[in-house]
């Protein structure tokens, strides 16, 4: 029984030729599949790495300018056209890492070309540097032979308008003289609803905590009401115990002032939590605090409108973006701030602000998810417009369409 066994063991059992070329033919073509497959996988996993994390920059120390106004070292580079860039060695060698990695649409990143007027519309967002911005377009008006047009102060600041007073004020703006700027605090206001001749629009944001951070100390500022009561004096003087009150005892005892609510509406001078507002539009689907459809439409203004929205984290890449995106502007933008540096981020610093805890600050991130989500949105653009300049002679092309 055991010897019949093992005769039964050693005996093969024929395959036919073809039947085993065809096994390993499919075993091949699995493997090879598989080979594919994990390097699309892998390829796919290295692209979402990149868009969903382009805030890598944020620590840099070099190419920055911290909202406090602390100046770091710099790399100088020459770029297209002459235009000079400013970079950090980090920031260098990451925007050369991703040249090969995606494939960058100068058409769809180049707004200024589907600007139909010689006008830059420049609706400020309160505390994202604009003061110091506006200052810098004032001079650069001198050098590079634009009017210079501002808003001025104003009693109470509205910056959702009726459709009648959009109208009034995309007219006024759209009977400028060319080459020129208009700067005032308002809502994103689509001109070719009004079958009026698109602007170039610009702008700048801030993360949206260290913002309405900055925005609640400065409203609580001496110097502010000192300024407003000497333009307005019949002002009323505010509470003295809402003056003294800090940010966060503000967040912690659950104040109505702090406690940022999604959904919630408010309006006046206490709502500059939204910096979303400002792109979102004037429409009343825009009220709601860090909702995903105001979200949403701040989002499309931007892709769709906006020639360039600069980050205040990062001063050296938004000037570069401009520079070579807007060079009938802002051409000599960068050697002018630098310049004259010192007294850019002297404009509107609040000394009277105190240091809030990283703690608090995570309490108040929770509430401001869309708000963050917005700001990283934009970082990644202007990020995008940045590698694109290391791709094509950006400037020649903007010149020949203004």
């Amino acid at each position: 029984m055991i010897m019949k066994d093992n005769t039964w063991r050693k005996r093969r059992l024929p395959i036919p030729k073809r039947t085993s070329e065809l096994i390993a033919l499919i075993a091949l073509s699995s493997t090879l599949f598989l080979f594919l497959h994990t390097r699309d996988l892998h390829s796919r996993l290295r692209e979402m790495e990149v868009r969903l994390q382009p805030g890598d920059e944020e620590g840099f120390s070099a190419s920055q300018l911290s909202s406090d106004g602390e100046q770091t070292s710099i790399h100088i580079e020459s770029g297209p056209s002459g235009v000079v860039h400013y970079y950090s060695t980090i920031n260098q060698k990451l925007t050369e890492s991703y040249d090969d990695m995606e494939v960058l649409d100068i058409d769809a990143l180049n707004n200024t070309r589907r600007a139909t007027k010689q006008v830059i519309f420049f609706n400020r967002v309160p505390k994202v540097g604009s003061q110091s911005f506006m200052e810098l377009l004032r001079r650069l008006s001198v050098f590079n032979r634009f009017f210079f047009n501002r808003d001025r102060v104003q009693r109470v600041e509205t910056i959702r308008l009726a459709p009648i007073e959009q109208l009034q004020l995309a007219t006024m703006v759209s009977g400028y003289a060319e080459p020129s700027v208009y700067i005032k605090h308002v809502c994103f206001t689509n001109f070719t609803e009004f079958n009026l001749p698109e602007p170039i629009y610009v702008n700048l944001v801030r993360d949206p905590v260290e913002r309405v951070i900055s925005w609640y100390y400065y409203v609580r500022a001496p110097w502010y009401y000192v300024e407003r009561k000497q333009i307005f004096p019949d002002l009323p003087l505010p509470d003295p115990n809402w003056l003294k009150k800090d940010f966060e005892s503000c967040v912690l005892e659950g104040d109505r002032e702090c406690r940022y609510l999604e959904g919630e509406i408010h309006e006046g001078i206490g709502d500059h939590r939204r910096q979303t507002l400002f792109f979102c539009g004037h429409s009343d689907k825009c009220r709601p605090f860090n909702t995903v459809g105001a979200l949403e439409r701040a989002k499309l203004a931007v892709e769709k409108h906006y020639a360039v929205v600069g980050i205040l984290e990062d001063i050296n890449s938004t000037l570069t973006v401009l520079e070579n995106y807007i060079p009938k502007f802002f051409r000599g933008a960068t050697d002018v701030y630098w310049d004259e540096v010192n007294s850019f981020t002297k404009i509107n610093r609040n000394f009277f602000k105190p240091p809030v805890s990283e703690e608090v600050k995570d309490l108040v991130r929770k509430n401001f998810t869309r708000e963050i989500e917005f700001y990283q949105f934009c970082r990644q653009r202007l990020y995008k417009q940045l590698r694109a300049l290391r791709l094509t002679n950006l400037p020649n092309q903007i010149d020949n369409t203004l």
